[in-house]
């Protein structure tokens, strides 16, 4: 047997609330799958279980503010030899994200996912403990109800969603959703942490981006709509596979020491709705083409919006880039969120004079910039990765 813990999704997350499960008691898990839907004071999270085993019992109540390392389930080997199943992993802060130097990334995740597809008649329904609760309490068929929980399970937002009959009167669990003012308070407090506790540089270069941005216009020339790619996509693309190269800036500083990460898993500041900011990350940037990385941009810009993040996501990024795009600002000048140990801003883009063979020229231009923790590296090796990105944004053809 082992505990399942309630997670650190960041620096400044102190505690949480179940709101529901989205697995039975007795059910099987495997490593990644969703498991429960934690609330804090920023919006619900769903979260991941990170080894194979049986869920044996739940622990936590459900809508009980419980700190984080509150035991919320015992889990049983699935050989069923009692070898447990670890709680997640240690977790890095929540990343930081663009609009301000220093922004902390935390969750804002309140609205459902798309509406699934019905689900096939017949057969067992697998549903959640909360879901079946309110099913029996309103008298509905769960397999009437099409399933968006793991593997098609059937969970308590599609129970609360089944039809304009069942609405009214609905119980439905208390959720506090997005609080501007929480997230600010917290914004403050863990960029404070930060700029006491790291030793901060700060490097700066100008990138000409007119070849990255012709062969942007030349690709997405012979493509629908949809399929375009944005200039964004270029500069994460850079960066991550810039960050592969130099690994003393992809990791994490923990226990005095610095640790490097096997992958590039690339914090993007996304500006929510209705203010705040959030960094999810791309896992395994690196190993990820142009049009995966845009596929993988637009869906996390689409559930960090609506609804549906995940604790992966926000917990594991080994470096952030924050990029303003067209709001105006040439420049951001990040802090970094411990225990990540660099952060990449991109200013807006914008047209100035630009020598090109002894000639003046009006190209479009971005200012790169990074800040570095001393602790574990210097402003030459800090120069370093600056100069990898702006090649390879200059040879756009690499990417």
């Amino acid at each position: 047997m082992s505990e399942f813990l309630l997670p650190s999704l960041g620096a400044d997350m102190e505690s949480a609330r179940v709101v529901e499960w989205l697995v039975d008691e007795g059910d099987v898990v495997k490593s990644g799958d969703l498991v429960v839907v934690l609330e804090t004071d920023k919006g619900a999270i769903d979260v991941e279980i990170f080894e194979d085993g049986v869920i044996e019992r739940y622990v936590a109540p459900l809508d009980v503010e419980l700190p984080v390392g509150t035991v919320l389930a015992i889990v049983r080997g699935a050989d069923a030899t009692g070898a447990g199943v670890a709680a997640p992993p240690p977790t890095a802060p929540a990343v930081p994200a663009a609009g301000e130097p220093g922004v902390t990334a935390t969750a804002a995740v309140t609205a459902p996912p798309a509406v699934p597809a019905p689900r096939a008649t017949g057969g067992p329904v697998r549903a959640s403990p909360l879901a079946r609760r309110l099913a029996r309490e309103h008298g509905i068929d769960l397999g009437t109800v099409a399933g968006s929980g793991p593997d098609g399970a059937v969970v308590a937002r599609d129970v609360r969603r089944a039809g304009p009959e069942h609405a009214a009167g609905q119980p439905r669990t208390p959720r506090r959703g997005f609080d501007a003012a929480a997230m600010r308070r917290a914004i403050g407090a863990a960029m404070t942490r930060a700029k006491r506790d790291i030793p901060h540089y700060y490097l700066s270069t100008q990138v000409c981006l007119a070849p990255a941005l012709a062969w942007l216009a030349h690709a997405n020339a012979e493509r629908s709509v949809n399929e375009r790619l944005l200039p964004a996509v270029l500069l994460l693309r850079a960066s991550a596979l810039a960050l592969a190269g130099h690994p003393g800036f992809n990791g994490h500083f923990v226990d005095d020491h610095y640790v490097p990460a096997d992958a590039v898993n690339l914090g993007w500041a996304i500006a929510l709705r209705g203010g705040g900011l959030v960094a999810p990350a791309i896992l395994d940037a690196e190993t990820q083409d142009l049009d995966a990385l845009m596929a993988a941009l637009r869906d996390l810009v689409r559930r960090a919006r609506g609804g549906g993040l995940r604790a992966s996501e926000l917990n594991r990024a080994t470096a952030t880039v924050t990029s303003l795009g067209e709001r105006g600002a040439e420049a951001v000048w990040p802090v970094i969120h411990p225990p990540q140990v660099v952060m990449l801003g991109f200013g807006s883009i914008v047209t100035r004079p630009w020598v090109v063979d002894d000639r003046i020229s009006a190209l479009s231009v971005v200012t790169l910039t990074l800040a570095g923790d001393h602790r574990v590296s210097d402003g030459h090796a800090g120069s370093l990765l600056l100069e990898d990105i702006a090649a390879r944004l200059q040879a756009p053809e690499t990417l």
